[in-house]
């Protein structure tokens, strides 16, 4: 794909346009080994670029895994709260993130953040079934009535009858793990509601194959490699 030479130096870098053309007319920007002067000058994301003596590869997308704290909402803008994009956005800062999903404000964990709008819709689509994990406590012990009951597919109070989902309780009864192969609003809330059980808290530790580190702090956030983005959604993830 052919970019201007400016906005292809900010891409890459990060910086602004402005500062990339001062970079460009300096001379301090080589294009196949080629010094280029000329802001403007058309260029192949495919091109060896080498900036100041650094040389640099052109993404046409990127993947972060960001953990996300409690407070923070799951949304490209807020006029209220921070959002999941203010945390990563000053690494990324021409780059038009969003969240592949969606965290409550008050769950925390794994964020898969990107600016691939169909990996994100693939990933997200009912007929692909790609697992989220998930680390709860609540309220009240989780039975083997409850386990059966997610085995089975557990019917809403409005009827709507949702998909096998596996939930192991821990020792205590009171902490388990939760594998849901949908997203339906408030999902895991709903289907222990069924069984008179409230959520305390909410940390969502995989997506697909993928988990997250245990020591990726809350706030901190990751660039996935390749074959990270594989283990999410395996052969749906194709570089376009």
């Amino acid at each position: 794909m052919q970019y201007r030479l400016d906005r292809l130096v900010c891409e890459v870098t990060g910086l602004s346009r402005a500062d990339a053309k001062k970079l460009i007319t300096k001379g301090l920007v080589k294009i196949n080994g080629e010094i280029i002067k000329k802001a403007d000058r058309k260029a192949e994301d495919t091109d060896d670029i080498v900036i100041n003596g650094k040389s640099y590869t052109h993404e046409k997308y990127v993947y972060i895994m960001l953990n996300k704290p409690e407070g923070v909402v799951s949304a490209t803008g807020d006029k209220n709260d921070v959002t999941v994009i203010d945390l990563v956005q000053d690494d990324f800062p021409r780059r038009n993130l969003f969240p592949a999903g969606r965290l409550d404000k008050t769950s925390t964990g794994f964020v898969l953040i990107t600016d691939d709008g169909n990996f994100a819709h693939d990933i997200l689509s009912p007929k692909h079934h790609v697992p989220k994990t998930y680390i709860v406590t609540v309220d009240n012990p989780v039975t083997d009535r409850v386990v059966k009951g997610f085995e089975e597919g557990v019917t809403l109070a409005d009827g709507t009858l949702l998909k096998s989902a596996t939930i192991t309780p821990y020792d205590d009864g009171y902490t388990a793990q939760i594998i849901l192969h949908q997203g339906v609003y408030h999902q895991i809330k709903r289907m222990l509601g069924v069984f008179d059980i409230g959520v305390n808290t909410l940390h969502r530790t995989a997506i697909g194959g993928l988990e997250m580190p245990h020591d990726l702090a809350p706030g901190e956030y990751v660039k996935l490699t390749k074959s990270q983005v594989e283990m999410i959604a395996g052969d749906l993830f194709t570089e376009n």
